[in-house]
């Protein structure tokens, strides 16, 4: 996710509020794995098997990982993602993801991580959702 550009994660972080028109953009204009990924994380399974198939199990994994999957946050682990995991901390709200994005000065990213916990926190566990 670093080496998207800081308008894109902006761009990012304003599909997990639901906003479409940004979600169509990053879908037409080359960062479908993006969109997919907000997607997932929003709940769509049709979303999560796409990035499993389309070359993106990380964000697959970071999608899990965000949803408590021991085995997503492991494979990130094993598969070297160190910074997937630190935003799936800081999701969950870690101080010390949180102070490692600051001190980074990935302000973006921390926003993106807010959203998500905000919307992750105002819904209702999906158990038909894909384990990792």
């Amino acid at each position: 996710m670093l080496n998207y550009q800081p308008k894109i994660i902006l761009a990012f972080g304003e599909t997990i509020s639901g906003n479409n028109e940004i979600l169509n953009w990053l879908l037409k204009n080359g960062y479908g794995e993006l969109a997919a990924l907000s997607y997932s994380i929003r709940g769509s399974q049709e979303a999560f098997t796409w990035l499993m198939n389309n070359g993106y199990t990380h964000f697959a994994a970071l999608d899990s990982a965000i949803d408590n999957d021991v085995k997503a946050y492991k494979w990130l682990k094993e598969h070297q993602y160190p910074f997937l995991i630190i935003f799936a901390d800081a999701c969950h709200g870690n101080k010390e993801a949180m102070d490692f994005m600051v001190r980074k000065n990935l302000t973006g990213m921390l926003r993106v991580t807010q959203k998500i916990r905000e919307f992750r926190d105002n819904q209702i566990y999906d158990y038909h959702k894909m384990h990792f």
